[in-house]
């Protein structure tokens, strides 16, 4: 039986964006918490609800089952509850906490709501979701001419939240590598971190090796 492999240290890893059983097993041999579905047709990430289902259900014990949707509707919602077994709803489009309240109370799940950031006037939406969302993951606002909330592997500047405090638990997500995340961890503070893009070897297609290797950056950080 797959098991995850629990890192020794503190830092906790999402990966998001898996489209293969393999993908999965590849995210839990190396000691990942979290495993990321995307619904998004417009993503090279997008799975179906079927897809999702064969996915969530080969994900070993332990492996929380997040599934990314960009300004669902409650039928949406409805489909997604009914077809795949999942642990937490993560929100990436435009959403509201009024929103955020109500997609909580349909699926009777946790809500974890992204918030893009590229300057300090960006800061003012991420406070309003802090102690919100049920988690809050910090990520780097779309630059123009793309269609992806996420997954676009550019990053922001980590001094922008360095020394914050927070109401409830955060995750780091932008432009993170291998070669980056100690540095990002030690400027942030950040005890949960998430990528896509940064663990592919093409747009939509994850790599075991890169997975183990930022697990690894992440343990030695």
């Amino acid at each position: 039986m797959l098991k995850v492999t629990r890192p020794a240290a503190g830092t906790r890893v999402k990966i998001c964006g898996l489209r293969t059983v393999a993908d999965v097993e590849a995210v839990a041999r190396a000691g990942a918490a979290y495993m990321g579905l995307v619904f998004f047709p417009k993503s090279p990430r997008n799975v179906t609800l079927d897809q999702a289902r064969d996915l969530a259900l080969a994900a070993p014990m332990g492996l929380a089952k997040v599934a990314l949707v960009v300004n669902p509707d409650d039928a949406m919602l409805d489909a997604l509850m009914a077809a795949v077994p999942l642990d937490m709803i993560q929100l990436h489009g435009s959403e509201t906490p009024d929103r955020l309240a109500q997609v909580r109370a349909r699926t009777g799940l946790p809500v974890m709501k992204a918030v893009g950031l590229r300057d300090a006037d960006d800061l003012a939406t991420l406070d309003a979701f802090d102690g919100v969302a049920d988690q809050v993951l910090v990520d780097a606002k779309p630059h123009g001419g793309t269609e992806l909330p996420g997954g676009n592997g550019v990053g922001f500047d980590w001094s922008l939240i360095a020394g914050r405090s927070w109401k409830g638990p955060w995750m780091l997500a932008g432009g993170l590598t291998a070669d980056n995340v100690a540095e990002a961890i030690r400027l942030t503070g950040a005890r949960q971190v998430d990528l896509s893009s940064g663990v592919e070897s093409s747009p939509g297609v994850k790599d075991a090796a890169m997975i183990a290797a930022f697990c690894d950056a992440v343990r030695a950080a």
